[in-house]
C-alpha cells in the first residue's frame, strides 16, 4: 500500500467531518432566518470541501484497488452518498415546509450515519455488519 495512504484516509475523514458540521451549521442558520446563509464563503466552501471529499474517496479507491461496482461497501458508500445529496438538497433548499426541511435533514443525517458505517465496517450492512 502507498505511503501516503494513512495521510489520504486521515483528510478524507477530517474533510468528511468538516462537511457534516457544515451542512448541520447551515441547516441551523436556516431554520433561524439568519443572512449568513446568503454571504459568498457560505454559499462556495461546502462545494469546495466537497470536491476535495470526493477526490480524497477516489485517491482511497484507488489506492486501495476498491471499486464501486466492483466492491459491495463501496458501492453501498456511492448509494448513500447519492441519497445524502438529495435529502441534504431538501432540507436547505428545495423542501417546501418546516417539517419537510427537518424529516429531510434527519434523512441526510441518517444516510452520513450509514455511509461512515460502510467505510469502517466495509460492508455494505454499515453498522448492522458483524465486527471484522
Amino acid at each position: 500500500m502507498a505511503a501516503y495512504y494513512l495521510a489520504l484516509k486521515n483528510a478524507h475523514i477530517a474533510l468528511a467531518a468538516i462537511s457534516l458540521a457544515g451542512f448541520v451549521l447551515r441547516f441551523a442558520w436556516l431554520m433561524r432566518g439568519s443572512a449568513r446563509m446568503q454571504t459568498p464563503w457560505v454559499r462556495i466552501a461546502p462545494h469546495v470541501v466537497d470536491t476535495l471529499l470526493l477526490l480524497g474517496g477516489v485517491g482511497l479507491a484507488v489506492t486501495l484497488r476498491q471499486y464501486p461496482f466492483v466492491h459491495g461497501w463501496l458501492t453501498a458508500k456511492i448509494l448513500g452518498l447519492i441519497a445524502y445529496i438529495a435529502f441534504g438538497t431538501l432540507a436547505l433548499k428545495r423542501a417546501p415546509t418546516r417539517a419537510q426541511k427537518w424529516l429531510s435533514f434527519v434523512m441526510a443525517l441518517v444516510c452520513f450515519a450509514y455511509i461512515a458505517g460502510a467505510a469502517i465496517r466495509h460492508s455494505p450492512a454499515s453498522w448492522w455488519a458483524l465486527a471484522r
